[in-house]
């Protein structure tokens, strides 16, 4: 496994500062923004020479982008809203190879209309999931059209919050342009390490096979995100067992300050050393 880390963990003036200060910590891989750029992360427009400077400079430093980030409300109660995120979508579809991936990262979103991350009850129904699959089917054919994969990632609050439902959408859609970012931080919030150890390897048993990106953060007792290596996750477990699935590709952490990039290096360096 790769050890990689998302690129807006760095702001620089620069993408090359970005891109140094990645390889500096020791990361191979990102998880690449556009806020990396100076654009917003779903610009509406992408200047003609950008993508081909981008993939030039991330050759010359030595690192493999292995997502670009395509987050946007995939369920937003406002159609109009949604197909404003689906172009988007296309957008980055269009220009991904020319960066040099050829997967983007989405977000199931949730029926909160102001935070695609934060929960809402109505994410459970069949309101949801019906808008979801249809979002889902416009942005798989996006995708399949530029031979670009598609990532999903279970998050407990959106609309696909559980491996079930990850399982439920894959097997719904029959596109093997779409597939999933493991988070094992993503699938609780508070259990014991027992029922941290059984959530994780469920979750791989169900989709081991359609895993193309491991992500690394963590959760303290009381629930919250935390930095890889500072929570209860018991990262020796899960390393050996998506190691065993057959997994070989990118961990990439997010979620922390840039001065603990050195510390999660090291830690999850030492986590790999040791499986």
């Amino acid at each position: 496994m790769e050890l990689g880390i998302f690129s807006k963990t760095f702001v620089r003036p620069s993408l090359n500062e970005v891109l140094n200060n990645v390889k500096e910590h020791g990361y191979t891989c990102l998880q690449f923004n556009m806020a990396s750029v100076g654009l917003s992360s779903m610009p509406d427009f992408i200047p003609e020479n950008l993508p081909r400077e981008v993939h030039q400079l991330m050759t010359e430093c030595g690192l493999q982008m292995s997502a670009l980030s395509g987050t946007f409300n995939m369920i937003h109660p406002d159609k109009k809203q949604r197909e404003l995120g689906l172009e988007r979508l296309g957008l980055l579809i269009h220009h991904a190879k020319e960066m040099g991936t050829d997967m983007i990262t989405l977000c199931t979103g949730s029926f909160d209309s102001e935070n695609m991350w934060r929960f809402h009850p109505e994410n459970n129904s069949i309101t949801a999931w019906r808008i979801l699959s249809e979002t889902m089917e416009s942005a798989l054919s996006l995708a399949e059209d530029e031979g670009i994969y598609l990532g999903i990632e279970p998050e407990l609050a959106n609309v696909i919050n559980s491996a079930e439902k990850a399982k439920q959408i894959i097997n719904e859609m029959q596109s093997k342009h779409l597939k999933i970012v493991f988070d094992p931080a993503n699938l609780f919030e508070k259990a014991s390490q027992k029922e941290i150890e059984l959530i994780i390897g469920k979750g791989l048993d169900l989709l081991a096979e359609h895993i193309q990106i491991a992500h690394a953060k963590d959760r303290t007792p009381d629930g919250s995100f935390a930095t890889a290596g500072k929570g209860i996750l018991p990262y020796r477990f899960f390393l050996k067992e998506i190691n065993q699935t057959g997994f070989d590709g990118p961990l990439i952490t997010h979620g922390l300050e840039e001065d603990e990039a050195e510390f999660c290096y090291n830690f999850l360096n030492e986590q790999l050393n040791r499986i």
